[in-house]
Protein backbone atom coordinates (compact mmCIF):
# COMPACT_ATOMS: atom_id res chain seq x y z
CA UNK A 1 0.00 0.00 0.00
CA UNK A 2 2.79 2.38 0.78
CA UNK A 3 4.10 1.90 -2.72
CA UNK A 4 0.78 2.94 -4.24
CA UNK A 5 0.48 5.97 -1.95
CA UNK A 6 4.04 6.96 -2.88
CA UNK A 7 3.17 6.40 -6.56
CA UNK A 8 0.01 8.56 -6.31
CA UNK A 9 1.86 11.33 -4.47
CA UNK A 10 4.69 11.23 -7.03
CA UNK A 11 2.27 11.30 -9.96
CA UNK A 12 0.29 14.10 -8.31
CA UNK A 13 3.47 16.11 -7.71
CA UNK A 14 4.59 15.55 -11.29
CA UNK A 15 1.20 16.66 -12.60
CA UNK A 16 1.19 19.72 -10.30
CA UNK A 17 4.77 20.54 -11.36
CA UNK A 18 3.91 20.09 -15.04
CA UNK A 19 0.81 22.27 -14.72
CA UNK A 20 2.79 24.86 -12.72
CA UNK A 21 5.52 24.95 -15.40
CA UNK A 22 2.92 25.06 -18.16
CA UNK A 23 1.03 27.96 -16.53
CA UNK A 24 4.21 30.05 -16.22
CA UNK A 25 5.20 29.18 -19.80
CA UNK A 26 1.84 30.27 -21.18
CA UNK A 27 1.82 33.34 -18.93
CA UNK A 28 5.20 34.33 -20.34
CA UNK A 29 3.96 33.73 -23.91
CA UNK A 30 0.85 35.76 -23.20
CA UNK A 31 2.92 38.67 -21.84
CA UNK A 32 5.19 38.61 -24.91
CA UNK A 33 2.16 38.51 -27.19
CA UNK A 34 0.60 41.41 -25.29
CA UNK A 35 3.81 43.45 -25.65
CA UNK A 36 3.97 42.64 -29.37
CA UNK A 37 0.33 43.69 -29.77
CA UNK A 38 1.02 46.98 -27.95
CA UNK A 39 4.02 47.66 -30.18
CA UNK A 40 1.96 46.83 -33.26
CA UNK A 41 -0.86 49.14 -32.11
CA UNK A 42 1.62 51.98 -31.52
CA UNK A 43 3.20 51.38 -34.92
CA UNK A 44 -0.21 51.44 -36.57
CA UNK A 45 -1.09 54.67 -34.78
CA UNK A 46 2.17 56.26 -35.96
CA UNK A 47 1.54 55.03 -39.50
CA UNK A 48 -1.98 56.47 -39.37
CA UNK A 49 -0.59 59.82 -38.20
CA UNK A 50 1.94 59.82 -41.06
CA UNK A 51 -0.77 58.89 -43.55
CA UNK A 52 -2.98 61.75 -42.32
CA UNK A 53 -0.04 64.15 -42.47
CA UNK A 54 0.86 63.20 -46.03
CA UNK A 55 -2.80 63.19 -47.03
CA UNK A 56 -3.13 66.78 -45.82
CA UNK A 57 0.03 67.73 -47.68
CA UNK A 58 -1.32 66.08 -50.83
CA UNK A 59 -4.64 67.91 -50.49
CA UNK A 60 -2.80 71.20 -50.04
CA UNK A 61 -0.63 70.43 -53.06
CA UNK A 62 -3.66 69.58 -55.16
CA UNK A 63 -5.32 72.80 -53.99
CA UNK A 64 -2.19 74.74 -54.92
CA UNK A 65 -2.17 72.98 -58.29
CA UNK A 66 -5.77 74.02 -58.88
CA UNK A 67 -4.90 77.61 -57.99
CA UNK A 68 -1.91 77.50 -60.33
CA UNK A 69 -4.04 76.03 -63.14
CA UNK A 70 -6.59 78.81 -62.71
CA UNK A 71 -3.83 81.43 -62.73
CA UNK A 72 -2.28 79.86 -65.83
CA UNK A 73 -5.65 79.89 -67.63
CA UNK A 74 -6.12 83.53 -66.72
CA UNK A 75 -2.63 84.37 -68.00
CA UNK A 76 -3.29 82.48 -71.25
CA UNK A 77 -6.43 84.53 -71.76
CA UNK A 78 -4.46 87.72 -71.06
CA UNK A 79 -1.80 86.68 -73.59
CA UNK A 80 -4.51 86.04 -76.21
CA UNK A 81 -6.00 89.46 -75.50
CA UNK A 82 -2.56 91.09 -75.82
CA UNK A 83 -1.95 89.33 -79.12
CA UNK A 84 -5.30 90.51 -80.43
CA UNK A 85 -4.58 94.10 -79.31
CA UNK A 86 -1.10 93.90 -80.81
CA UNK A 87 -2.54 92.79 -84.15
CA UNK A 88 -5.06 95.62 -84.01
CA UNK A 89 -2.29 98.12 -83.19
CA UNK A 90 -0.21 96.84 -86.11
CA UNK A 91 -3.13 97.37 -88.48
CA UNK A 92 -3.70 100.88 -87.13
CA UNK A 93 0.05 101.57 -87.33
CA UNK A 94 0.07 100.51 -91.00
CA UNK A 95 -2.90 102.80 -91.71
CA UNK A 96 -1.14 105.70 -89.99
CA UNK A 97 2.07 105.02 -91.94
CA UNK A 98 0.08 104.95 -95.17
CA UNK A 99 -1.61 108.24 -94.27
CA UNK A 100 1.79 109.76 -93.36
CA UNK A 101 3.24 108.68 -96.72
CA UNK A 102 0.15 110.02 -98.48
CA UNK A 103 0.44 113.35 -96.64
CA UNK A 104 4.19 113.51 -97.35
CA UNK A 105 3.53 112.97 -101.05
CA UNK A 106 0.83 115.69 -101.00
CA UNK A 107 3.21 118.07 -99.21
CA UNK A 108 5.93 117.36 -101.76
CA UNK A 109 3.43 117.87 -104.56
CA UNK A 110 2.50 121.25 -103.11
CA UNK A 111 6.12 122.31 -102.84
Amino acid sequence: MIFFEWLYVTIALLIVGFLFFKSFYYKNLMEKEHKNNQILKETLKEAEIFIRKYQLQLQRSLGNTDILNEEMSRLKNDVKAFKARNAQYRIENERIRYKIKDLESKIEALL
